[in-house]
């Protein structure tokens, strides 16, 4: 089995982390549902952005819902998801097949 992982990044106003984290979860729940991921988690670096690491069954799952820019039928979630970005890149961060997991999911 081929697990895939796609790394994105957003810098968030300050005064809305809260809204955007609460965002964040309610739109990974829904993509999770829709698209097929295997979820995401959630960090924030030193510099205060944050970074999303979702993963995905393949790299053709993740294609799919991404040629549909993850759209999900929950317009005051995404509302309050870009209403909180203060930038982002175009493009993911980084993409990446996983070769090995030694990740403790228990």
């Amino acid at each position: 089995e081929t697990m895939f992982v796609a790394a994105y990044w957003w810098k968030v106003h300050p005064g809305k982390e809260d809204q955007f984290r609460t965002a964040w979860r309610r739109g990974t729940a829904l993509i999770r549902e829709k698209y097929g991921s295997l979820g995401s988690r959630l960090h924030r670096d030193k510099e205060g952005r944050f970074i999303g690491v979702a993963e995905w069954p393949d790299e053709a799952t993740w294609q799919k819902a991404y040629d549909a820019k993850m759209a999900y039928d929950d317009p005051d979630t995404r509302a309050a998801f870009v209403d909180a970005i203060a930038d982002t890149a175009d493009e993911p961060l980084l993409l990446m097949e996983v070769t090995d997991d030694l990740l403790d999911r228990d």
